[in-house]
């Protein structure tokens, strides 16, 4: 079957705003430091309100990788819910521009479209605090069947996980895809989201997802145990493919019984870990859609996440086609 997308993204859509700060600012207003923590809309005003300036973007995990993948030069849509309102259209105008599918349809007045208010300290860690919004009314019914079976892989993120509807919404697009004889790719998203659904995280893995995308704890978190050794061996297997990121230690990258580890790359110093992991998965899957060797797909995908470090921010800076013309 010819492939009209190279991947389609199902995600919380959400605006990003983003602000350095120091780590008094963390311990003062009681943030849980390197975490993703979900907050109320009253939280929400009163956070942006003490947050220092910064800027906005729109964002969220899934859609972040999926700009990712469009600045490669791949085709690319997207699935996830917005509200008709001024962040919602400046949303889709965003996404749009970059040549993303997107047709989701909006909400019309209440909630509001989702924010992530992140904070960036001197160590270059993120935290980050989230109002979710109109995320929450994603549905099964707002899964394109036609759009999930045109894509060579569908990409998934953990934290859709945490509500019955968009859990429903995943199923409906693994299944989907996996009728049209086409991949289902799902990230971890977070350590806190894995020790959430640890056991249900481990049936998805087993039962519905062919490309996994965690980080070095997530993994650990996931298998619950106390060495990424330990947690390599738990999760070979479990799916056709793992591609696992160590920040500084680089990538490994696993497929049945082959192993490759893939160094990390920087681009001048660390300045934002914000959307690393998203990137990562963008060069990853950029380079398997275009037929490329696992072993590239890895460095493609530690090349789009050191570009991402090397700024404030989870859209790339740089022209990332270019940047892996000469980096490859």
């Amino acid at each position: 079957m010819s492939s009209r997308f190279h991947v389609a993204g199902i995600g919380n859509a959400i605006v990003d705003v983003i602000a350095t700060c120091e780590d008094d600012f963390i311990s003062k207003h009681a943030l849980n430091k390197g975490a993703m923590t979900l907050i109320e809309a009253e939280r929400a005003e009163e956070l942006y309100a003490l947050m220092p300036p910064g800027i906005e973007m729109s964002g969220g995990s899934c859609a972040n990788t999926i700009a990712g993948i469009a600045a490669l030069g791949g085709q690319s849509a997207y699935i996830g819910k917005v509200c008709e309102d001024q962040l919602g259209a400046v949303f889709a105008h965003d996404v749009r521009a970059l040549g993303v599918h997107f047709d989701t349809a909006p909400i019309k007045g209440q909630p509001p479209t989702a924010r992530c208010l992140i904070l960036v300290t001197p160590d270059a860690e993120r935290t980050m605090n989230t109002y979710l919004g109109a995320c929450v009314e994603l549905t099964a019914d707002d899964v394109d069947e036609e759009i999930i079976a045109a894509a060579q892989v569908t990409y998934m993120e953990g934290y859709l996980w945490d509500r019955p509807e968009a859990k429903e919404a995943y199923l409906k697009a693994a299944a989907t895809a996996h009728d049209a004889n086409r991949r289902v790719s799902l990230t971890l998203s977070d350590t806190f989201c894995v020790e959430r659904h640890r056991e249900s995280f481990r049936d998805l893995v087993r039962g519905h997802v062919d490309i996994l995308f965690a980080n070095e704890d997530e993994i650990m978190a996931l298998y619950e145990v106390d060495s990424f050794e330990a947690a390599v061996e738990a999760v070979r297997g479990d799916c056709e493919m793992v591609a696992l990121t160590r920040s500084e230690k680089g990538a490994v990258i696993l497929a049945g019984t082959q192993h490759y580890e893939v160094p990390a790359r920087t681009f001048g110093r660390v300045v934002d870990t914000t959307g690393a992991g998203d990137l990562f998965a963008a060069g990853f899957l950029a380079g398997l859609t275009q037929g490329r060797h696992l072993a590239e797909c890895g460095k493609m995908g530690v090349i789009a996440a050191g570009e991402i470090i090397s700024h404030v921010g989870a859209r790339p800076e740089r022209p990332l086609a270019r940047l892996m013309e000469q980096e490859l």
